[in-house]
């Protein structure tokens, strides 16, 4: 709390639920005996143009950061040009869709990316590589040093595009609510804490090819969906890390695997999932579909579609 107390924020129009308007400016500062961190400048505007939420942001957060670079993380945070949309109405997809890029967008501008470019590569530095074993793909929070992670589970990419891979608690005081952003399908996150619990589990046993010994969590493979009921008898969450809230369908960041959601339910807005880094600094090319957020769900696999979802 001590670093909030010393954070200076101007603020103008801070938050509307509605998703009206947000128009914000704010900068962090840390007193000398805090750990290093980096005074930003947030900008972030929230409109309602259409069937659209669009977001025009700098990249930048609204909360101090951890160093960068670091011993983990060789990138500099950069600010970028943030000009995306999501579906105000979302619907749901015959598909689900694998996140593979960017899977949503925090009130503060800030993209939340799930995914790692690291697969199990024993000849590789770090015994990882973008080149290695498709087949196991690091999580982040299972690596040696966590990327680089800082204490907002956010690191930087190449590019200087600061995101999120869990839960930013000052997201919370942003919002003044559990709301902290929304998904490229345009179904809004929420972070609840231990009042929701995710669906996956960590297998029991060996794994069977690659890295082999135990499944410990450093690869996403080393999880499984199991869903039930969890100890206050709720349902646990689905496989995206959905469930519902006051009634409506919404998705989850949580404390535990898969920590921000690896796949969307809904039609995914063309501005998100994708791979690239640079190609998701949120400057956009040629449109060859319509404003109203509807994609095809691409190829199955890396990206693409997932199951077929039921009624």
């Amino acid at each position: 709390m001590t670093q909030l107390k010393n954070a200076l924020i101007s603020t103008s129009a801070l938050f509307l639920c509605s998703g009206v308007l947000i128009g914000c400016t704010a900068s962090a500062k840390s007193s000398e005996d805090e750990a290093p961190k980096r005074l930003t400048e947030n900008r972030v505007e929230i409109t309602i143009k259409e069937s659209q939420r669009c977001f025009v942001a700098n990249g930048l957060p609204d909360h101090p950061t951890g160093d960068f670079p670091n011993r983990g993380n060789p990138n500099a945070i950069e600010r970028q040009d943030v000009n995306v949309c999501v579906p105000l109405e979302p619907v749901r997809a015959e598909f689900i869709t694998q996140i593979r890029g960017t899977m949503g967008i925090a009130i503060n501008g800030v993209q939340f990316r799930p995914n790692t470019a690291g697969y199990y590569d024993p000849e590789g530095r770090r015994g990882h590589s973008p080149r290695g074993d498709k087949n196991w793909s690091i999580d982040i929070f299972g690596a040696r040093g966590k990327l680089g992670l800082d204490f907002n589970n956010a690191h930087v990419g190449r590019g200087g595009l600061y995101h999120y891979h869990g839960i930013a608690k000052h997201l919370l005081d942003t919002s003044g609510s559990s709301l902290i952003g929304y998904a490229g399908d345009g179904y809004e996150i929420h972070y609840l804490n231990e009042d929701v619990q995710s669906g996956w589990d960590l297998k029991a046993g060996e794994r069977p090819s690659g890295p082999g010994g135990r499944y410990d969590g450093t690869y996403n493979e080393d999880f499984t969906y199991v869903g039930g009921i969890d100890a206050n008898e709720k349902p646990r969450l689905d496989p995206c890390n959905g469930g519902e809230l006051s009634g409506r369908y919404v998705y989850f960041v949580t404390d535990s695997y898969p920590y921000v959601p690896r796949c969307l339910v809904g039609v995914v807005s063309e501005d998100f999932n994708k791979a690239n880094h640079n190609a998701e600094r949120g400057e956009r090319g040629p449109r060859t579909g319509n404003r109203d957020g509807r994609r095809g769900e691409g190829r199955r696999g890396e990206g693409g579609r997932g199951p077929r979802q039921g009624n």
